[in-house]
Parts: structure tokens; C-alpha cells; sequence
């Protein structure tokens, strides 16, 4: 579950942008669109959250700090190598701006609290911290620091934090998170923290998810029931699906792949079946089954059944999923459908949480979403700044808010100059 998220000099964003799913005291769809979590009686959370601005405003590039978040954690002690880049871009359009890339998360995860943070160049990470909170008062596990006089780490390790730590410190790079080398070295207090990144966390941009996920998922006669009903709720016209599978084959790797990750994938998948086709079956005029590859469908079929999996997956297990640009080749009232399944409580179960960006105004209202689910995103000198609809207090069931944001009432519209000055004319 995510509580919020704040970066700060990253791409397009300069100073530090808060995203937060924490919800405000409206009382509307309480029962649908919040949910306390276990850890307090009185945090609520919202399940879902749109962020709506101009092309290049830098809405993207607030998923994409998170994106970069999760691939440091997950990556930096097993794939870098020493003097190896840390995949970061800070603000660029300022000389002034000569500072680390900042990360910091709040999330919750089998039923404890943690923040979690980093700031790094892509030389070294300077500072890192955890405070985990297993009730209510914080502890503080971990902290480290760059110092430049120095050119040392100074480090902090709190009482609550137990393990080889000695070891993990000196294991751990300058282009490595504390964080990732402890677990790789099987600290099963912080792997929980490891653990939420790598399982609850699922992020794509505007080409989608890889279809190979749900075609697995077919596999699965309970799950292919569950992928059949919801496109049939989609108002899409497939009548079965049929999977076929065989055994992983190492000679049809390409030729010119690196010896490495060659043998990591035959390591892999070793003694394990891949997906070899998968068939998709319309009913003609007179009822006789057609049957399609998954080639041969329409980019939105394909689109959605590549969403399918992922979709299912994180309702049945509380993921937080991040979407860049989910009105991208689907109708509008796919897009509201997509978003109402988080808002079901029947459906999400276990709380999960959708976070996208988009340009579909159609869902932007009251009926649809709480006030406090709705963020923008506009440049101001260049920078990014992120902000949320209830900083203008739109009037509870009343204010249009499509009219108010495409009247400019919010801001973040994109602005035309006029075509003939455009031209030169």
C-alpha cells in the first residue's frame, strides 16, 4: 500500500514534488474509494489516483522517478559493478542546481509502516535512510551520509535493526544501496522492504505490460475463466483462448546475445516450458469458431489482454500498479471500467491501489472519482510542479470539473500560440 511519494531533482523536476494517496476528510465514497489499512484507525488511503497535464508538463517523468527508485533498489547491489553509472538525470535547466537526486517512499507492507529514502548522483548514493514504524512510534534502522571533507560514509544503525550490520557495511558499494547489499547478504529484517518493491510495486508506460504474463495466466483453467469474463465484460468478442506451451529451447536464443545474460537465462530456465502460441476464438455469423493469433487482433484487444494479467493479479494481491498514459488506444469507457474494478469492493479485495497518467477528460467528475484522487501537472520556469484538485477547493457533487480543467480554472493545459504566428505568417 502506498501512503505517498516525493522526489526531487529529477529530469524535469526540480524542487522536491509530493504524490499522496493519503485521503482527506470527504465523506464521499468512503466505503469504495478509501480503505484504512491495519497499521492505523486513522490513516485512510485513496485506491486510486489520476494525474492529468500537458505533453511534456512532466507527469511522466513522476512515474518515471519511480521507476528509477525501484530499478536502484532492485538492481544496484546485483547488477552494478564498481565505477558502474547510477541510472539517474537531474534538473538540467539550472546552474544553480548542483545537488544529488532525492527518493523518498511511504509505504506499508504485512501490516508495518516504513519511509524509505535516497539521494544519489550517478556517481554514489550520499544518503540513505529507513525508519520503520512496527506500531506507532518510529524507529530508525539505518542512516548513512557522504561526507565530502572526508570522502567518507558516517553511518547510524538503531538497536531494532539486528543482524551481521558490520558485515553489510563493508560490503556495501558507493554506487550501491545499504538496503539491497543487507538483503543480498540475507537480512530478513529489511527483506520485507526489498520484497515491496520487487513484488508489490508493477509499473509500465504507454506501450503496456508484455502479453506473455496473461497468456500464462491462461494457462490456469480458474484464471482463463476469470481473463474470458472480463473481456466479455469489455464487450469484447472472444470466446476461448487456447495456450500452447513447450519445453524452454537454448538454441533458439539469438545468436549475437551476450555470453552472460545467455547463461542467465538458460540458468533460469532451465527445465521450464515457455509460451509457444497462444489462439484467440471468435464465433462467426452462423456460429462456427475462428481462430485468431494474437498478431491478428486489434491494438486495443491486444492492449487490454496484455492488461488483463497484471490487472487481475494485482486486485487479487494488493499491488500498487503505475500506469503512464492509460487512455492510450482505449475508448473512453474502457478507461472508466479500468478504473471502477479498483473501486469495487467486491473486485479488490485486498486493496490495491492504480496510479496513471492521462489525457481522458471523460472520467474527470465527481461520479467517478473523490476530489482528493485528482493531481495536476504544469511547468513553471521549466520545472515540474505536481499538484492536487483540492488545492482549488472545487464545491463538493457540484463544480464540472472536466469544464473547470479544460477552461484552465486548474491550470495544466497546454498553450497554443496562434497558428499564423506560429508560421511566421
Amino acid at each position: 500500500m502506498l501512503v505517498d511519494f516525493k522526489v526531487k531533482n529529477f529530469r524535469s523536476i526540480k524542487e522536491e514534488q509530493l504524490l499522496s494517496m493519503v485521503a482527506s476528510s470527504q465523506k464521499e465514497f468512503v466505503d469504495t474509494h478509501t480503505f484504512l489499512p491495519t497499521t492505523s484507525k486513522n490513516l485512510s488511503l485513496v485506491k486510486t489516483a489520476a494525474i492529468y497535464g500537458a505533453n511534456a508538463a512532466g507527469k511522466s517523468n513522476i512515474l518515471k522517478a519511480l521507476d528509477a527508485m525501484q530499478d536502484i533498489v532492485l538492481e544496484s547491489a546485483s547488477k552494478y559493478q564498481r565505477g558502474d553509472k547510477i541510472p539517474v538525470k537531474p534538473f538540467l535547466f539550472d546552474n544553480e542546481v548542483n545537488e544529488p537526486t532525492e527518493f523518498e517512499i511511504n509505504f506499508i507492507y504485512e501490516g508495518i509502516r516504513y519511509q524509505y529514502g535516497f539521494a544519489t548522483t550517478s556517481v554514489r548514493i550520499t544518503e540513505e535512510w529507513l525508519i520503520v514504524y512496527p506500531k506507532t512510534r518510529p524507529q530508525n534502522w539505518f542512516a548513512r551520509a557522504y561526507d565530502e571533507e572526508t570522502k567518507e560514509y558516517k553511518w547510524q544503525f538503531g538497536d531494532k535493526l539486528t543482524g551481521q550490520k558490520q558485515v553489510w557495511k563493508d560490503s556495501t558499494r558507493s554506487n550501491a544501496l545499504f538496503l539491497s547489499t543487507a538483503v543480498s547478504l540475507n537480512s530478513e529484517q529489511l527483506k520485507p522492504v526489498f520484497d515491496w518493491f520487487a513484488d508489490k510495486l508493477k509499473i509500465t508506460g504507454v506501450s503496456g505490460w508484455n502479453p506473455l504474463f496473461t497468456m500464462r495466466m491462461c494457462a490456469d483453467d480458474s484464471y482463463k475463466k476469470e481473463i474470458l469474463k472480463f473481456l466479455k465484460t469489455a464487450d469484447m468478442d472472444i470466446e476461448d483462448i487456447e495456450v500452447e506451451k513447450e519445453d524452454f529451447d537454448a538454441s533458439k536464443l539469438p545468436e549475437d546475445m551476450p555470453a552472460e545474460i545467455r547463461e542467465d537465462i538458460i540458468k533460469e530456465m532451465k527445465g521450464k516450458e515457455v509460451i509457444k502460441e497462444a489462439k484467440f476464438y471468435h464465433l462467426d455469423n452462423y456460429g462456427k469458431k475462428i481462430a485468431l493469433d494474437f498478431d491478428d487482433e486489434s491494438d486495443g484487444t491486444r492492449k487490454l489482454f496484455s492488461f488483463i494479467g497484471p490487472w487481475i493479479d494485482s486486485l487479487e494481491n494488493g499491488n500498487v500498479l503505475i500506469i503512464d498514459e492509460l487512455h492510450d488506444n482505449f475508448h473512453p469507457l474502457m478507461v472508466k471500467f479500468l478504473i471502477e474494478m479498483f473501486h469495487n469492493k467486491d473486485m479488490n479485495k485486498s486493496d490495491a491501489q492504480l496510479i496513471f497518467t492521462t489525457h481522458e477528460t471523460s472520467v474527470l467528475n465527481q461520479d467517478t472519482f473523490r476530489r482528493d484522487q485528482i493531481w495536476f501537472c504544469e511547468k513553471q520556469n521549466r520545472a515540474t510542479k505536481l499538484y492536487p484538485l483540492t488545492d482549488f477547493s472545487p464545491r463538493k457533487g457540484v463544480e464540472d470539473l472536466e469544464k473547470g480543467y479544460l477552461s484552465g480554472r486548474y491550470g495544466a493545459l497546454p498553450f497554443f500560440q496562434d497558428i499564423s504566428m506560429a508560421m511566421g505568417k
